[in-house]
């Protein structure tokens, strides 16, 4: 109190009403309050018939009430404490609460409100130092140091901290919603954002939470069935929007605010995802060596999702090839279309995946792969027909300009100058509405940039360069997709535009923290997020996984001193300590690697032995041949390999 004098009285209750943006999921069971004075409330889940039970102890610390109360409102009970106050005194309120899930425990009730009771015998101080110390564990994974640039290096944190939080770590029958735990948005449902923009981030600094996020797709593996024979096609296609079963929850119809009724056509025709979850395994796979979820999870997605690619593919006879008709890329500023690039070869890259995995299957885990070919009928015929569509899936790539045409009809559409438009408070779809928005070359996201960042070790320099300079200019980064941007930095990064790879990655960084795109309120961007994480990871730090172990190529921004952060490969810790006076482009190939438990070790020595070392003695004021011949004599001889002046005479020039 400052200056009041008398009583104050302090409500706490526990809100059963919640509701998603209009859709009520809760049943009431029961509530009320134990002989702790801890109060309670039960619910049920209507459509899964989960049960949920929420606990709370309300206490005052160093004073006591002058009054307490237990107000049974039905949905809502309450806890009521009075506290008399003079001008000076303080008043210290804690709250304790506990929830759990049938899901968690079986008898939620009983298990929320026992660890309530030790909960409250330790107190706030101790169970906020546990947390302290659990977060310090997690920021050792995790984290990364922008020095020179604090607002970056905030905006990165909390991004990290946003997709954290959201991680599952002791259940593997869950993914992370596009709004993660931030918002109601897209009503809790994951996109192909967590396999392509969010998992990255997991795999390379904690591959358990990337293991149970894989294993959910696994978990759901009869809802992409189920998705594919709807469809009239074999194998499993996976959810555009997936839910705790993975069948299709994307609304058909969104209402606009005018009350004109939309017609979504993601859910039917955006397929892409399902090579997505393909790529996120395979990126597990190799980052992490965990042989034993391929051959336990993993291969059988892999090869269910091939067969389903090979009941799609269409053939065209009078050109001959296998084709994708009627989909949606990426950018779904156009639907509809005829062989996606992006969607195209990506179905080619699945494909390929497959075939390679099952030989893999058959020299290491043969019983496994007998079992997955007796009962995904992986006849030598089907392996014949995933071949030949690996051979002949359209590919649309002018060999004369180096362009690849996103669709077929791209490059006849209406091209329009984006700059034009300026300045506006709306995207291309709101501006020019949804059917002529279709007409336009105006992007949501590129889809050909997109492939390009995938497979970057596909495409040499100067293909990258000229899709980048036709693509950029047609894709619409301000009011386009939010999971656009991050990319785009890592895209400009590799075409040598460091200061617009800079503004990108800030553009992106503002996405929530500024409100960017006016939506923040539905929840924070997670693809944003994570794609930010993989802007410094693999944009400006280079990150690269070489035969020989993991590798940095920096191109630091101007304002950035020093980029730190950590990754694991192999079961090893690498920690990367990257320098302004690092040469741009240069490789970094000794990181700190550490065996042990995730320690701080600021020292620029490398922590593995150097590979390879060639020096020059140029003779410019002297002859140095002799210098020459003793230095590669003893190299020589210490690496057991002849070498006499004969062979140096043969080398000289």
């Amino acid at each position: 109190s400052i200056d009041y004098s008398g009583p104050v009285e302090i409500r706490s209750s526990l809100p059963g009403h919640t509701d998603n943006t209009g859709w009520a999921h809760w049943n009431w069971k029961t509530q009320g309050q134990d002989n702790n004075q801890n109060v309670f409330l039960c619910l049920e889940t209507r459509a899964t018939n989960i049960n949920l039970c929420e606990a709370f102890h309300l206490g005052l610390i160093n004073k006591s009430p002058l009054r307490q109360e237990y107000w049974d409102n039905h949905w809502s009970p309450e806890r009521v404490l009075e506290v008399h106050l003079q001008p000076g005194e303080t008043a210290t309120v804690e709250k304790i609460t506990t929830v759990f899930t049938s899901r968690d425990t079986a008898d939620p009730k009983s298990t929320a409100l026992n660890l309530l009771n030790r909960a409250c015998s330790c107190g706030y101080a101790a169970l906020w130092e546990a947390n302290r110390k659990a977060w310090e564990r997690e920021w050792e994974m995790s984290d990364i140091t922008i020095e020179g640039d604090d607002e970056s290096d905030l905006a990165l944190r909390y991004s990290l901290f946003q997709l954290l939080i959201a991680g599952p770590r002791q259940d593997d029958h869950v993914s992370i919603a596009a709004k993660t735990l931030s918002g109601f948005g897209y009503r809790g449902h994951t996109f192909w954002d967590t396999e392509i923009f969010i998992l990255p981030f997991f795999t390379y600094t904690q591959p358990q939470i990337a293991l149970n996020l894989l294993k959910y797709r696994f978990h759901t593996l009869a809802g992409a069935q189920s998705k594919a024979r709807d469809h009239g096609h074999e194998g499993a296609c996976f959810a555009w929007e997936s839910a705790a079963t993975g069948v299709e929850t994307t609304p058909r119809w969104v209402p606009l605010p005018n009350g004109e009724l939309i017609r979504i056509w993601c859910g039917d025709i955006e397929l892409h995802i399902t090579a997505d979850v393909v790529y996120a395994i395979e990126q597990y796979w190799r980052i992490t060596g965990d042989d034993h979820y391929i051959v336990k999870y993993g291969a059988e997605i892999i090869l269910d999702t091939a067969r389903y690619w090979g009941s799609r593919a269409e053939w065209n006879e009078e050109h001959q090839r296998y084709e994708i008709n009627d989909v949606i890329g990426p950018d779904e500023n156009h639907d509809h279309v005829n062989n996606d690039i992006y969607t195209n070869y990506m179905i080619r890259w699945n494909l390929k995946k497959a075939l390679e995995i099952l030989d893999w299957l058959h020299q290491f885990a043969p019983t496994k792969a007998q079992e997955l070919e007796n009962r995904l009928d992986l006849s030598a015929q089907r392996l014949i027909h995933w071949e030949d569509i690996i051979e002949k899936i359209y590919i649309n790539f002018d060999s004369s300009t180096h362009l690849f045409e996103q669709c077929d009809g791209f490059f006849n559409l209406k091209q329009v100058d984006l700059s034009s438009l300026e300045p506006r408070t709306q995207s291309v779809q709101a501006l020019f509405g949804f059917e002529d928005g279709q007409k336009i070359q105006i992007l949501k996201q590129p889809d050909v940039l997109m492939m390009m960042y995938l497979f970057e070790e596909n495409f040499d320099q100067d293909i990258v360069k000229i899709n980048w300079e036709y693509y950029t200019p047609r894709t619409d980064l301000t009011y386009g997709s939010s999971l656009g941007p991050p990319i785009q930095a890592i895209m400009a990064v590799r075409v040598g535009e460091i200061e617009n790879a800079y503004q990108l990655f800030r553009f992106a960084a503002n996405t929530d923290l500024k409100d960017a795109r006016g939506n923040s309120s539905d929840g924070i961007h997670a693809a944003t997020n994570g794609g930010l994480w993989q802007a410094c990871i693999f944009g400006f730090g280079g990150l690269k996984i070489t035969p020989e172990g993991p590798i940095a190529i920096p191109h630091l921004p101007p304002k950035w001193t020093r980029l730190h952060f950590n990754i694991q490969y192999l079961n090893k810790r690498y920690e990367f300590d990257l320098k302004s006076g690092d040469l741009s482009g240069e490789e970094k190939v000794n990181p700190q690697q550490s065996d042990s438990q995730y320690q701080n070790n600021q020292t620029n020595q490398p922590a593995f032995p150097i590979l390879g070392a060639i020096f020059d003695l140029d003779g410019v004021l002297t002859d140095t041949s002799e210098f020459h011949y003793l230095a590669w004599k003893q190299l020589a001889d210490e690496e057991g390999i002849p070498f006499d002046r004969e062979d140096n005479e043969a080398l000289r020039g």
